[in-house]
This record gives structure tokens, C-alpha cells and sequence, in this order.
């Protein structure tokens, strides 16, 4: 998916710069969409531009589950095969379980992520 195709696609903004950078490889956008101190998890859009990923990471005491909305992405816990993920796909990440996440080499890719911990 390029650019274009991804402005096309989009349900929800692309956002600025992430302010998160240090922790990915390539240029992410994060468009925050719920951070309410009053509730126990947050939402924002990830964009991430061709070959951007981020870090291998823990989501401690929470749970992250990522909605995919446009584009070509992977997604990798430790120990497992990489999955190839589209548009529609859902993915859920329990406490403490390594991964990573972001776009293939050649697409853009975009997920609703909603994170707690």
C-alpha cells in the first residue's frame, strides 16, 4: 500500500510524528484517540511508514490488542512464527509476552491500538 492509498483507506487520522520514536525503527505517526486517567487503558491510531517496526517489547500487568485498519503489517511474539496481518485482522497480547509489531518493507500500515500496562 502507498501513501495515497493510504490517506484513502484511513477510518482514523494518521496523527503526528510519534512522540514515542526512540522505540521503533523508521517513522511511526500516533494520532491518540482515548486517554482518560479514569479509565485503565488507552487508544491511539499507529501509522507506520514501509519497513517501520517497533521494538521487541512487554506490556506489564496489561494487555495491548491491536485492530488492524489499513495496509500490510507483521506481528511477532518470542518464540513464534511472524504473522503477515491485513486490514481486519485482530490481534490480542497478554501481560508480560514479548513482541513486535509494524509494516512490511513494501505497504504502509496502520492499527488501532488498545493498550493497558
Amino acid at each position: 500500500m502507498n501513501k495515497k492509498e493510504l490517506e484513502n483507506a484511513l477510518i482514523f487520522p494518521q496523527g503526528e510524528k510519534n512522540p514515542y520514536g526512540a522505540y521503533f525503527t523508521g517513522q511511526s505517526y500516533l494520532e491518540g484517540m482515548i486517554a482518560d486517567k479514569d479509565l485503565p487503558f488507552g487508544v491511539g491510531n499507529v501509522t507506520f511508514e514501509p519497513g517501520c517496526r517497533n521494538h521487541w517489547h512487554i506490556h506489564k500487568d496489561g494487555y495491548q490488542v491491536l485492530l488492524v485498519t489499513a495496509g500490510e503489517g507483521w506481528y511477532q511474539e518470542e518464540g513464534k512464527e511472524t504473522q503477515l496481518l491485513h486490514a481486519g485482522d485482530t490481534i490480542v497480547t497478554h501481560a508480560g509476552v514479548k513482541h513486535w509489531h509494524g509494516a512490511t518493507k513494501d505497504s504502509w500500515f496502520s492499527h488501532v491500538a488498545i493498550t493497558a500496562g
